[in-house]
C-alpha cells in the first residue's frame, strides 16, 4: 500500500470564507460596475483609462511598453493591442526610445489627454460612491495598507 503524504493545508475558518468570498465578489463586482461606468461616460474600457490615465502622470506623457504593460498588469501582447486600438482613436501614438531605440515608447497625444481629461470626473465620482464615501479616512488607509501586502506578496511570486 503507498505511503499518503500528511495533509498539511490550512484550511479556512468560517470566518476567513465569509470574509474571502466577500472579498472577491466586491472585487469582480467593483471591477463590472467601473468598467460599465467608463464605457458608458466615456467609451473606455477600464484599461484603457488606466493606461491614460499611467501616461498623464509620467512629466514626458510617455513609458516604454514594457513598463506600461507592468504597471497595468498587462502582457507585452496584451497591451501591444490595447495601444494600437487607442492610436487608432488618436489617443496615443508610438515611437522608439530616444534614449534606447530598441524600445518602443507609448506616448499620450493632445487628444489622449484631452479625453482623459473629459473621462475623468465621472470615473473620480464612481470611485468616491462606489468605494471611498463606504469608509472612514482611517479604514482607507488601512485598506490601502492591506492592499499593498497583498500586491508585494503577489510581486514575490513573479
Amino acid at each position: 500500500m503507498p505511503h499518503s503524504k500528511p495533509d498539511t493545508t490550512r484550511w479556512l475558518s468560517a470566518q476567513e470564507v465569509d470574509a474571502w468570498r466577500t472579498i472577491a465578489r466586491a472585487v469582480a463586482k467593483l471591477s463590472w460596475a467601473l468598467e460599465c461606468q467608463l464605457q458608458r461616460d466615456s467609451g473606455l474600457s477600464y484599461i484603457e483609462y488606466h493606461a491614460l490615465a499611467m501616461l498623464s502622470e509620467q512629466p514626458s506623457h510617455a513609458l516604454r511598453m514594457s513598463e506600461l504593460a507592468e504597471i497595468t498588469n498587462a502582457s507585452l501582447s496584451r497591451l501591444s493591442h490595447l495601444v494600437t486600438r487607442l492610436e487608432r482613436r488618436g489617443l496615443v501614438r508610438r515611437e522608439p526610445d530616444p534614449n534606447n531605440g530598441r524600445f518602443i515608447n507609448a506616448i499620450l497625444t493632445d487628444e489622449g489627454w484631452a479625453k482623459l481629461v473629459e473621462s475623468a470626473p465621472a470615473h473620480v465620482t464612481a470611485v468616491r460612491e462606489l468605494i471611498l464615501d463606504a469608509f472612514t479616512d482611517e479604514e482607507i488607509q488601512q485598506m490601502g495598507a492591506g492592499a499593498q501586502r497583498v500586491i508585494e506578496r503577489l510581486a514575490e511570486r513573479d
